[in-house]
């Protein structure tokens, strides 16, 4: 294939476009309804798809397009569908398998339910238990149900890490872990760097915070400090905050429409999310994804949310998390190219995780929940400590997923289960079960279907709390100011992918990446 870089580009489009949206649109229908059929043809439009991303004359042309110079919105262009290819150039058989059993993992995650006193459960059932019961053996018995799952995957996301490091070795990358790590445009050293100081801020504030929750737990479940165990947390994995840890939200929520409070919010700066909620599958029931996510199908226009709604504080943050994704996807400026109207995954979860946050802040709570002044002033500074406490929680909880999948992929055969639980032990503080010998690991579905991703969070955690300092001082606030919004579009949502990330934080914010702003938060514990 020969031709200028204008050409080549056009000539990707017209093959990629149409591909792009017939697998995005077969991944959503395999989510919506996880059936045989479904993932089949999720399958085979992925496969598709990766063909395409495969074909070598397109490659090589682009790649010379690239090392012929140019510049400005051509060579970003260029640039971010190199990387897009780049994965995809290994032996077909190898490509098909690998997406073979990535659909096949992810509708067993979609289907699977664990059991609870002969019943089976789905995930939200499990959380209420761990976030609510006094049962110990019940509450053990629902943390148990959490991992079956993973005993159902472990051999094939073991058999995925093989294959996957198998594809890098190929072009040329240490494992897969290097290579998804480059083609995200981020830097390993310096990311292992921003892990290192997010570690070292966070180690003693976590360790005061956790050893007070500790004294509550022991005093609620009338055990000693030592025998604290996973199920003693509230969620399954010990990623969030839990009500003993915190303030406890849930009673503001009751009988209160979640999506329509996530409405009311966006509508308050100035951000249209109607045709997203319209479009989206939001409440729970047999058959579907339990978890959440945010999809642009065409990337012209057809943004939507699945999710598993309850009236929960959780499922607050949740629903204006994936609507943060959301308007992201649906800000960029009309005149972008196909290629950059697509967002970087620092810069979408940051969008995202700002937006979550939303619903534990004061305003938020008396202007938008509609809850009583006396009750926020009751509530007080506890609001700005939980918010700090939910930040040391994330934040260790990414440092074991970051080390796991470090781990993972530098040895796919290595004694996982150990490795996973010295790891939550480190930067947890968790006890594990006495004896404990299964692969918990596999039950966190991300290890699966969306590796060497974790660390994103982190980083739009910080660009969140960078985004809500750099927006109090622009717009004076951020619930119901609509220059909050307007800030939000021009600096943040326009751009689409046309700048790298690292410089789109700094514009939209005012100031580089730094963990600083992630040391102040924390302080407030």
């Amino acid at each position: 294939m020969t031709g200028d870089a204008a050409a080549i580009l056009a000539e990707a489009e017209t093959r990629l476009a149409p591909r792009a949206l017939a697998a995005n649109l077969a991944w959503w229908n395999s989510q919506v309804e996880a059936t045989e059929e479904n993932a089949a043809r999720r399958a085979k439009a992925e496969l598709a798809l990766s063909d395409t991303l495969a074909d070598r004359d397109l490659f090589d042309a682009v790649t010379a397009a690239r090392e012929s110079g140019g510049n400005g919105l051509v060579r970003r262009q260029l640039d971010l569908l190199r990387n897009s290819m780049l994965t995809h150039q290994i032996p077909d058989t190898l490509r098909a398998r690998i997406v073979e059993l990535e659909s096949s993992v992810d509708m067993r995650f979609s289907r699977h339910r664990g059991v609870v006193a002969g019943v089976e459960v789905g995930d939200t059932e499990i959380k209420r238990i761990l976030r609510r019961s006094d049962d110990q053996a019940e509450r053990e018995e629902a943390w148990e149900a959490s991992k079956t799952v993973g005993a159902e995957v472990a051999a094939d996301v073991r058999e995925l890490a093989r294959l996957r490091n198998e594809a890098a070795r190929g072009l040329g990358y240490r494992d897969w872990f290097a290579l998804s790590v480059s083609t995200d445009e981020l830097d390993e050293v310096k990311l292992a760097d921003t892990l290192a100081a997010a570690d070292r801020v966070t180690a003693g504030p976590f360790a005061r915070w956790k050893g007070a929750l500790d004294e509550t737990l022991a005093a609620r479940f009338d055990c000693s400090l030592s025998e604290l165990r996973p199920w003693h947390y509230a969620d399954p994995f010990f990623q969030e905050t839990p009500p003993d840890g915190a303030v406890d939200l849930d009673p503001l929520f009751a009988d209160r429409d979640v999506v329509a409070l996530a409405r009311r919010t966006f509508e308050g700066v100035g951000l249209e999310v109607d045709g997203i909620l319209e479009r989206s599958d939001l409440y729970p029931r047999e058959g579907k994804n339990q978890h959440a996510f945010c999809i642009d199908i065409d990337r012209a226009g057809d943004v939507r949310i699945l999710a598993n709604t309850v009236e929960t504080h959780d499922c607050a943050d949740t629903m204006l998390h994936e609507l943060g994704h959301g308007v992201y996807n649906l800000g960029f400026l009309d005149d972008l190219p196909w290629f950059l109207r697509s967002t970087h995954l620092v810069t979408t979860e940051g969008s995202a995780l700002f937006s979550g946050a939303l619903s534990g802040r004061r305003d938020w709570l008396e202007v938008v929940l509609g809850a009583s002044a006396s009750d926020v002033a009751e509530l007080g500074a506890r609001l700005d400590a939980a918010r700090a406490a939910e930040l040391l929680v994330f934040t260790r909880w990414v440092l074991v997923m970051n080390a796991f999948e470090r781990a993972l992929y530098a040895d796919p055969e290595a004694d996982l289960d150990t490795i996973w639980w010295e790891l939550v032990s480190r930067h947890q503080g968790i006890t594990p079960p006495d004896g404990r010998r299964a692969p918990d690991w596999a039950a966190k579905i991300h290890i699966a279907v969306a590796p060497v991703y974790y660390h994103t969070y982190l980083y739009g955690a910080i660009v969140g709390l960078q985004l809500t300092a750099f927006l109090e001082g622009s717009a004076g606030g951020i619930v119901d100011r609509p220059d909050a919004g307007r800030i939000l579009r021009e600096k943040l949502f326009a751009p689409g992918q046309s700048v790298r990330w690292d410089r789109l934080v700094q514009n939209a914010t005012g100031s580089p990446l730094s963990v600083a702003s992630l040391e102040r938060a924390v302080a407030k514990v």
